[in-house]
């Protein structure tokens, strides 16, 4: 090895390949309680700076923390929906260290008897030959615990102020097995996770305003080796994109330093979006520097068989669930069943359109297209979408029953759907002259029209370019404005010519 090739940047694909990356997440989850973990403080996110505060939050002397039942039954919910064991008895932890942003100076946690343990998120990943495949990969547990406070930095060398608004949020945390094996595979669980918990209602996931923050563990091993690597931890990625890019960066700088005989040092590093490259914080802590023991001031807690069936109960059709619903009773390709699963409110949606009309492929592909097409423009937001399912059926069954031609349906009534919501399909098409017309007569004269406007183009369909019917059928469209029916604009064509 040259000495270039001490930068990550140096390292070739070829090289690269020789080298199996191995990554573990602590995917942490705001949970969306009005009241936080411990105390009846607001669980807002968007307040003024130290409005959520109260003497608990503050760690003020002689408070006692009391815990936030919704918060654990969104936790089991959570379990639940991955395949864990519930704890039926599960107590809190006292994490211990000093940070200015932790009032308490420590952080009530779980450490040895975790609310969830086991289960895992089924994904799905291209290979290399562009095949779709699924992997389970596994949680170790998911605990509960309090989020802390916020440092906010002013830009100067000196000045640091405390946002306490977040401290005692509650959150889990989702701590996986090594099973990822790339970016690619990591982005993919991320936004499974985050699809999941939108799905149970237990928090937006939105990673943009830290509900959904990523801690990634990455080590690196000679392709066939078993032993697991030096782990280096990369803290609170803000998005999946970001979060590939820096397993991208850390794995070719960790086989930059093996290539040269450095040896890797398990630390904490944080991520630098601007030049996309990880830096080292700090040595990493062991579990015995937290000196973890049970917090005294709160009692075990007891999951009776009775919550927990309510708790199973409750539980929402999940996003697998779904898709496999779709593609059985709604028969179509498993693909736009991903698609239209995507977001709960799509699916409901989709469902929704389905009960009013029995074209089920037909309604998949005007979500996955006009309407999609509509939502990328406008936020994605399902729930801004001016046209009611029951509108949007009408409209497919039009189209399918052939009252107006696809085309007709799509770019005309469609927009003005869009803007006059109020307005039924069939009043559009009609007001407008829209509707097929399947008038014999009248198509025969335009088919005529067209033949002898075009004689060159006669003969040479007649010589064998049968790819020219096309051309006539679209300018028999346009003569009929989109109106004429095009199976019996192509049956009088044939015969004509």
């Amino acid at each position: 090895m040259t000495e270039k090739a001490h930068h990550p940047a140096d390292i070739s694909d070829e090289l690269l390949a020789t080298y199996e990356t191995v990554i573990g997440l602590e995917v942490h989850c705001q949970l969306l309680t009005d009241s936080k973990l411990f105390a009846q403080d607001r669980n807002l996110f968007g307040a003024g700076p130290n409005t959520n505060i109260g003497p608990l939050t503050l760690a003020l002397p002689g408070t006692l923390p009391k815990i936030n039942k919704k918060a654990v039954e969104y936790a089991i919910r959570l379990g639940l929906a991955c395949g864990c064991s519930i704890s039926r008895r599960t107590i809190f932890d006292r994490k211990n260290y000093f940070y200015p942003d932790l009032p308490k100076g420590y952080q009530i946690s779980q450490d040895k008897k975790p609310i969830c343990e086991n289960g895992g998120v089924k994904i799905s990943v291209k290979n290399t030959a562009g095949q779709i495949n699924e992997k389970l990969i596994r949680f170790h547990h998911i605990h509960l615990e309090e989020d802390a406070g916020k440092s906010v930095h002013d830009g100067s060398d000196t000045a640091t102020l405390l946002d306490y608004n977040r401290a005692g949020t509650p959150l889990v945390e989702m701590v996986s097995e090594p099973d990822l094996r790339s970016a690619e595979e990591t982005g993919a669980f991320v936004t499974e996770i985050r699809r999941l918990v939108r799905y149970l209602g237990i928090s937006d996931g939105n990673m943009e305003e830290g509900s959904l923050r990523c801690d990634v563990n990455v080590s690196i091993r000679k392709n066939g080796e078993s032993r697991l690597g030096t782990k280096v931890e990369v803290k609170n990625m803000n998005s999946i994109r970001n979060m590939m890019r820096a397993i991208a960066y850390e794995t070719r700088r960790q086989v930059a330093l093996l290539e040269n005989n450095i040896e890797i040092q398990q630390e904490t590093r944080m991520f630098d979006v601007e030049n996309g490259q990880t830096y080292g914080m700090r040595v990493k802590e062991t579990m015995n520097d937290y000196r973890y023991f049970p917090d005294p001031d709160l009692s075990p807690i007891i999951v009776s068989d009775e919550w927990l069936e309510n708790i199973k109960a409750s539980m929402p059709a999940l996003p697998h669930e779904l898709r496999e619903k779709f593609t059985l009773k709604y028969g179509i390709p498993a693909y736009d069943a991903m698609v239209l699963t995507d977001t709960k409110e799509i699916a409901d949606y989709f469902e929704t359109v389905c009960s009013k009309t029995s074209s089920y492929k037909a309604a998949s592909n005007w979500l996955m297209g006009p309407v999609k097409s509509y939502l990328n423009d406008h936020d994605g937001d399902i729930a801004l979408f001016p046209v009611s399912a029951q509108s949007l059926a009408d409209l497919i069954e039009l189209s399918e029953s052939g009252v107006v031609s696809n085309s007709v349906a799509s770019q005309k009534i469609f927009p003005v759907l869009l803007a006059e919501p109020e307005r039924t399909p069939t009043e559009i098409a009609t007001s407008n002259n829209w509707l097929q017309n399947s008038n014999t007569n009248e198509l025969e004269t335009l088919v005529d029209e067209v033949i002898s406007s075009m004689p060159d183009k006669v003969a040479a369909y007649k010589k064998g370019k049968k790819g020219l019917l096309g051309l006539f059928v679209g300018e028999i469209m346009k003569k009929s404005n989109g109106t004429a029916d095009p199976k019996l604009v192509n049956q009088l064509l044939a015969g004509k010519l």
